[in-house]
């Protein structure tokens, strides 16, 4: 797919077929194991195109290969990855224009009641082009915010870290868009039959938990030799 501003369509289209998708890997230890949602799968309204998928996208628009992570900032399995396989990840396929990363976001709000603010948060960054770097600090210091009772403060602490706009962040708050925009994509989410964090779309195919980037190499040169061939 060439432009990232149809990746999120193409996302939910991509995993309403999962019944014919298939699973690279399941969980081999406790360590990689998918943190669980509650069991709720309620399908409410496709998510809505928005024009905020290019922030929340890294890698060359060309890249042979696109991976869809379905994320929840307050999920620890989440942070794992991020923490030790997404710098490897960076670095060997996406630093080098072999694909893409989409983030999706799929806050868990009867597991995690901090997540959905944290997604707005992040949202209102890629407003203004800062998505990634408050994608990082948020799973940096997730375990300073993720026991808060009010983390709206902190939060606007991390906007502040980011260089963000203090009048936009406002505004964008107050408008509830982004809002929108995180709810429609976690009931998408559900509809596609997705219920644990990180799950991870590669071309049809599933990947879940926190593997290691010794699980991803496989998958990906097989990926990208497929796409050059």
């Amino acid at each position: 797919m060439s432009t990232p501003r149809v990746l999120i369509l193409a996302f939910a289209a991509t995993m309403a077929g999962t019944g014919s998708a298939y699973v690279f890997m399941s969980r081999s230890s406790q360590d990689a194991e998918p943190e669980r949602t509650a069991t709720d799968a309620s399908a409410p309204p496709a998510p809505q195109e928005d024009g905020y998928i290019g922030a929340r996208t890294r890698g060359a628009k060309d890249a042979p290969g696109i991976i869809y992570e379905v994320s929840d900032f307050q999920c620890p399995y989440c942070k794992s990855f991020v923490d030790s396989t997404l710098p490897a990840l960076e670095a060997e396929y996406v630093a080098t224009g072999k694909v893409q990363i989409v983030f999706v976001n799929f806050p868990i709000a009867e597991l995690h009641p901090n997540a959905a603010a944290a997604h707005e948060l992040a949202m209102c960054a890629a407003k203004q082009d800062r998505f990634w770097l408050v994608h990082d600090l948020l799973f940096r210091h997730q375990p300073r915010w993720e026991g808060l009772a009010e983390p709206a403060e902190y939060f606007r602490a991390l906007g502040d870290s980011a260089s963000l706009s203090n009048t936009d962040l406002e505004a964008c708050f107050a408008s509830g868009e982004v809002r929108v925009i995180v709810q429609n994509e976690v009931q998408a989410v559900w509809r596609a039959g997705i219920n644990s964090t990180p799950t991870f779309m590669i071309e049809g195919g599933i990947l879940r938990g926190a593997q290691p980037i010794e699980v991803w190499r496989p998958i990906l040169d097989s990926l990208v030799a497929a796409k050059s061939n």
